[in-house]
């Protein structure tokens, strides 16, 4: 049985060139909130990290959710507290936000 029950990888990489990247859509900052949100409601078995490129630029901002290996894209802190209502704590796909 793995340590984690859900393992998160927020793309926060930067392109210096001005492609389209997950940082110009605050990643980090994304990713900073939906770690201290899941914190906040007591989550223990999951781990939030940054990643670099994750090779889906142009779906971006993106995330991917392991074990399951769910893909998703968000706008804001709304989509994020659904992602840790439904997926994190449920164990539900948020199928509206999943790539």
């Amino acid at each position: 049985m793995s340590y984690y029950q859900h393992h998160l990888f927020f793309c926060t990489n930067q392109r210096e060139n001005g492609e389209s990247c997950c940082q110009q859509h605050g990643a980090q900052a994304m990713r900073d909130y939906l770690k201290d949100r899941a914190k906040a409601v007591g989550l223990q078995n999951v781990r939030i990290n940054s990643a670099g490129c994750l090779g889906r630029c142009d779906d971006g901002p993106v995330i991917v959710v392991y074990p399951e290996g769910t893909w998703y894209t968000y706008i804001d802190e709304s989509d994020l507290d659904d992602i840790l209502s439904e997926h994190l704590q449920n164990g539900r796909v948020v199928e509206r936000l999943k790539l």
